[in-house]
């Protein structure tokens, strides 16, 4: 039998956690998910069948983690192996809010996370397909220039704080090699539609929808594969199944990260 993980999910109460949490419970694995609004608690502990054992509610303000060590505190009274980061300002309460979370309280986690002695060995952050700073080599002229447009625009603040994350997520998980790995989940714009087959990896586009679900379902599956790495992984709505998929990226060493100044094979 597969050793039960301790998952912290930052970011509970969020669309996504609310759908990756079941799946990690069903895998007999421990959950704290941590939330910001007290009023929020009943809803995380319905995902859980009765008893509720293995789920645990944490309500803390992740707009309050201002250095690493609070960021560590949390993950010494959690004491997980993985963490998943699906928290974000969601364009509320302006500029300063989305670095302060985004950028800054995320980085913080990364950052203690990746200390040997926190014991953590995942770290899986959900960000954006357009989160990178150079073009693709598998993308065309036209899609780069399309959501160059859109960085340097409608998500200027947003593209400037998840990018900076990505890059010390990427670089904390090469440092510390298969001690810690970075897993960034990238998709495209996300709709509330059920799970489907996808398009995992190097996308033929800059631009797409893709399920919410399926967002869930390609996480709860990377979390738990065998010999997943340090990675940068696009995702859209596609052709293939998401077992087929998620096996592909990880036999294959698939790697979005290609192409940007930091990327070494």
């Amino acid at each position: 039998m597969a050793a039960a993980h301790n998952v912290l999910l930052l970011g509970g109460h969020g669309k996504i956690a609310q759908l990756l949490t079941p799946l990690l419970l069903r895998r007999s694995w421990n959950v704290t998910s941590v939330i910001r609004n007290p009023d929020q608690v009943p809803a995380i502990q319905s995902l859980a069948p009765p008893p509720q054992q293995q789920l645990n509610v944490l309500v803390r303000s992740l707009e309050d983690i201002k250095s690493q060590s609070q960021a560590r505190s949390i993950i010494d009274e959690v004491k997980p192996d993985f963490i998943v980061w699906s928290a974000g300002a969601g364009g509320k309460g302006g500029p300063s809010r989305t670095f302060a979370i985004d950028r800054d309280a995320a980085i913080h986690f990364i950052r203690a996370a990746a200390e040997e002695s926190s014991g953590v060995t995942r770290f899986l952050l959900i960000s954006y397909l357009g989160s990178r700073r150079t073009k693709p080599g598998w993308w065309s002229e036209e899609s780069w220039e399309e959501m160059s447009k859109v960085n340097e625009g409608a998500l200027k603040n947003y593209y400037e704080a998840k990018v900076a994350a990505d890059e010390v997520l990427y670089e904390a998980g090469r440092q510390a090699g298969q001690r810690f790995v970075g897993i960034n989940l990238r998709p495209g714009t996300l709709m509330d539609e059920k799970a489907g087959k996808v398009e995992l990896g190097k996308t033929k586009k800059s631009g797409g929808n893709v399920s919410r679900e399926s967002v869930a379902q390609v996480a709860d599956q990377l979390l738990a594969a065998g010999d997943v790495g340090n990675v940068w992984l696009d995702l859209l709505d596609g052709e293939e199944d998401i077992t087929g998929a998620v096996e592909r990226v990880v036999k294959d060493g698939v790697d979005c990260a290609e192409g940007e100044s930091f990327y070494t094979k």
